[in-house]
């Protein structure tokens, strides 16, 4: 916590602090890590010129009016209002005030009130030999693990605590990321003690803490957005939002359309366009309620599920970059792209 320092902290080693962060904001707390305000280098220059004593506590000219983000609360708005002011340190704080984390706006895209959960437990049979001794998701693209970049993008919309549901080689991944705190996160793995498909493996967690849980495979590469996935299925109030990958058919020859076979129309050399399943989706919370205990259960029976009982499924499609490895082909031309595409 470089960029904390406690309300007792004189305004000399605050000052030299702040130098050390070349100009950072620090933040300042009590005691029990409370927040109670902000200190910058020109709070400190305004100090001085009038004579101030630089052996002073650094709380009796810090700012009390400060900019936060705080647990529990959907800061998507305020987070995108820092950024347009170019605010680039902002203080995460727990329901009580106190001091939690710092983000960095340049860094981070997003702060997403989401957990989510990638699905690592299959063999990846047909990328073998490759997947005989590693498990698929640590299989590197330009030089870094599949599953790391899908975790560091979660990272980069602020979600922080991530499940991995592993079973094929899973000490592998154990042992690759730990408990998350490398990274700054909580990883918590689910253990399948048989394969339970895309959703059996979440029915394990006794609690998740977020209304929405963001779902996805482990073995994708993508440049999705997060953050509009979200607000997307906040929009149509859906039970359950689908991420899928448009794939247009032209069709080379005039189309007749018919009723009984009688010709309504003919459509010259048209273009259709079909939604694949993408493999990510966001789910509410509840709907696991439904899903039979550690049972094999796939994402698709649960859309199935919802769509059968009339309730709320969204489509949304994919419009940057995204690719499901799951054969050679796919492996060698995820190698190529990676160089080409920001993740």
């Amino acid at each position: 916590m470089k960029n904390i320092i406690n309300e007792r902290t004189s305004i000399q080693d605050a000052l030299k602090k702040i130098n050390e962060m070349r100009g950072a904001t620090l933040f300042v707390v009590n005691d029990e890590q409370k927040m109670l305000g902000t200190l910058s280098d020109g709070d400190i220059r305004r100090y001085l010129i009038n004579d101030g004593n630089i052996k002073e506590k650094a709380s009796l000219i810090m700012s009390k009016s400060f900019k936060y983000l705080k647990e529990g609360e959907n800061t998507i708005e305020k987070f995108k209002s820092f950024r347009e002011s170019n605010i680039r340190y902002v203080p995460f704080l727990d329901i009580d005030g106190r001091y939690i984390r710092t983000i960095d706006l340049t860094l981070q895209k997003s702060n997403l009130p989401l957990e989510a959960i990638i699905m690592a437990g299959g063999k990846g049979t047909r990328l073998r030999p490759m997947t005989l001794e590693k498990p698929k998701p640590l299989l590197e693209v330009g030089g870094k693990p599949i599953i790391e970049y899908n975790i560091d993008r979660l990272i980069q919309y602020g979600i922080r605590r991530i499940y991995i549901s592993i079973n094929y080689l899973k000490d592998q991944i154990k042992a690759y990321f730990g408990d998350g705190s490398s990274k700054g996160i909580e990883i918590i793995y689910i253990e399948e003690d048989q394969i339970t498909g895309t959703l059996g493996s979440a029915t394990y967690v006794e609690q998740y803490f977020t209304e929405d849980l963001l779902i996805m495979n482990s073995d994708i590469l993508t440049n999705i957005d997060f953050e509009d996935l979200y607000l997307e299925h906040l929009k149509t109030e859906a039970q359950m939002t689908v991420a899928t990958v448009p794939y247009k058919v032209a069709i080379p020859y005039g189309i007749i359309e018919t009723i009984d076979q009688r010709v309504k129309s003919i459509v010259e050399k048209p273009t259709y366009t079909y939604y694949s399943n993408a493999g990510i989706y966001i789910l509410n919370r509840k709907c696991l309620n439904e899903i039979p205990q550690r049972a094999f259960y796939n994402a698709t029976d649960m859309i199935e599920k919802l769509i059968e009982e009339d309730r709320v499924v969204t489509n949304y499609p994919i419009l940057s970059y995204w690719l499901d490895i799951g054969k050679p082909i796919d492996f060698e031309k995820a190698q190529q792209d990676v160089n080409h595409i920001e993740f």
